[in-house]
């Protein structure tokens, strides 16, 4: 049974997860992996420069493909195996949502129970939404805050732990309305986690580890950034660095784990595909979760307008687009699309389910491409959606291209249009002080041999040399090069010359967008 394709997509959502769990769904006959997989994923790590990446095929309940490519580390031989690990990142959030489902099974939690009732501690910037926001709000990015809000708590690593994160979310302004926008979110994960813990007694860490992954006999995975990059099996994060592809640090802190905290493997992703393409089935005939919790983890909860696609990639246009309990849900070729990204320093991955064809994959890299993921997973995905066939290497590598120079571009233009020949309007010295954010917490400038330098209190590697852009604008020049996300420092002036406040943003169009810089606003709170 082929299932339709709706405009709406509360409609198509509502009719795709039904069509997917029923029991006349089609299968095709067709395992075999794509002709000259491992030529072609050769061919996307050369030309993206990525130095390893782990692939995984499930069809119809069996594995296809579970197998590592390339080195692990950048000048040296070991080779990433089936069952060498990447950060999976993001693609850790449909962990925590079956953690939650398995709460609600046991009548512990509900879906639609304000968050309050379990933690009554939590609070966002508006009354109103605390009481109202539930269970199922913390995982769909309907909240009201921005894209990426609060992710300066955590990112890069800082010296908050997770309960400190979740409780500084009442000092987060909202962007917009309680569930009128959708706006990718990490922090609200977070207090996810919180959440089990309260509930089940158990850290997220404790409950992932001894309910879910040993359970799907993930054996060789484990649930916290702290272990990511670490022990003889594991994939070496890998970055380009002022135009070089090189081994990056690892982000190892672990107050951000329910949003991004799984370290795994082609083996052991292709345990957990095939559980939730089967609705909870285990190995061994019992179940992690019931038919009943699929239907919830996929159905569309937050609709969304589906994007053009990129000129280079015309195909890929979408009539439906919607994110539901950690994944996101689309069409594509008539079938319905279960997918998600993760990122983190040096890795990037992406994992894909068409439940109609009980098809998983998993691409896992250690580089921070996403052509490189993209390039293989729709490449294998349109081998067995019977796809017209498309140059996605081509295609991507032009895309690539285009992007880095209207990066480029944009970059040029606004160094064109600086000021060069302005000047501070007060003595450097003036700028000193300490600075408070009503969320983050201080932030100091200090004058140190006749130069600014800025320095995030609850984040050592934010410390940046000021340099001079124009007017009252500096550029904070973060002395960790691998961070890449040097950002503007803007004053602002009273009528007696003293400093009102400073904002800040991202210099670069490129910059990952969980560093939130522009949601900072920075009062004064005390001279140097």
């Amino acid at each position: 049974m082929r299932c339709p394709v709706f405009a709406s997509p509360i409609l198509a959502s509502t009719i795709a997860v039904s069509c997917v769990l029923s029991p006349i769904m089609a299968r095709s006959q067709n395992t075999s992996p794509p002709p000259g997989l491992d030529r072609y994923v050769d061919s996307v790590m050369r030309a993206f420069s990525v130095p390893g990446m782990a692939v995984t095929i499930v069809k119809d309940g069996r594995v296809v493909v579970a197998r590592g490519y390339g080195v692990k580390k950048l000048g040296e031989r070991a080779l990433v195996g089936p069952r060498t690990n990447f950060g999976i990142a993001s693609n850790t959030k449909i962990f925590t949502a079956t953690a939650l489902a398995l709460l609600v099974e046991e009548g512990k939690i509900e879906w639609d129970a304000p968050v309050v009732r379990y933690l009554p501690a939590f609070a966002m910037y508006d009354p109103w939404v605390t009481r109202e926001i539930t269970v199922r709000d913390l995982l769909v990015h309907r909240s009201g805050l921005g894209l990426g809000a609060g992710d300066l708590l955590w990112w890069p690593a800082s010296t908050y732990d997770r309960k400190e994160v979740v409780r500084r979310l009442r000092f987060i302004k909202p962007a917009t309305s309680f569930r009128s926008a959708y706006a990718y979110d990490n922090v609200l994960y977070s207090a996810a986690g919180e959440l089990i813990e309260a509930v089940s007694g158990k850290s997220w860490e404790d409950f992932m580890s001894s309910r879910i992954v040993a359970k799907v006999g993930m054996a060789s995975s484990n649930v916290r950034h702290s272990q990511g990059g670490v022990g003889a099996d594991a994939a070496a994060p890998h970055a380009e660095v002022d135009g070089v592809v090189r081994p990056i640090a690892a982000f190892l802190s672990d107050n951000v784990n329910p949003a991004g905290g799984i370290n795994s493997n082609a083996e052991d992703m292709a345990k957990w595909l095939m559980v939730q393409l089967d609705s909870g089935r285990l190995s061994d005939g019992t179940r992690l979760f019931q038919p009943r919790s699929t239907r919830e983890l996929w159905r569309v909860v937050t609709p969304r307008e589906p994007s053009d696609p990129p000129p280079e990639l015309p195909w890929l246009r979408a009539h439906l687009s919607g994110y539901a309990l950690g994944l996101n849900v689309s069409d594509y070729e008539g079938r319905m699309i279960l997918a998600h990204t993760g990122g983190l320093p040096g890795y990037l991955s992406q994992v894909t389910m068409v439940p109609e064809l009980r098809l998983g994959i998993a691409v896992l890299t250690n580089q921070e491409s996403g052509a490189a993921f993209q390039a293989v997973t729709y490449r294998i995905r349109d081998h067995y959606l019977r796809a017209p066939a498309h140059d996605y290497l081509g295609a991507l590598t032009r895309l690539t291209a285009r992007q880095r120079a209207a990066v480029t571009k944009e970059t040029a233009a606004a160094a064109a249009a600086r000021d060069s020949s302005s000047g501070p309007s007060l003595p450097l010295a003036r700028y000193a002080g300490t600075y408070t954010d009503a969320w983050y917490g201080d932030v100091t400038l200090a004058l140190e041999n006749g130069k600014l330098v800025m320095r995030f209190s609850h984040t050592p590697s934010l410390t940046g040399d000021l340099v001079h852009w124009q007017h009252d604008t500096f550029v904070s020049r973060w002395r960790d090069r691998e961070l890449r996300a040097d950002a503007f420092v803007t004053f602002s002036l009273n009528p007696d010359g003293t400093i009102a406040q400073a904002k800040m943003q991202p210099v670069s169009p490129d910059t990952d967008f969980s560093f939130d810089f522009q949601d900072l606003v920075l009062m004064p709170s005390r001279a140097p």
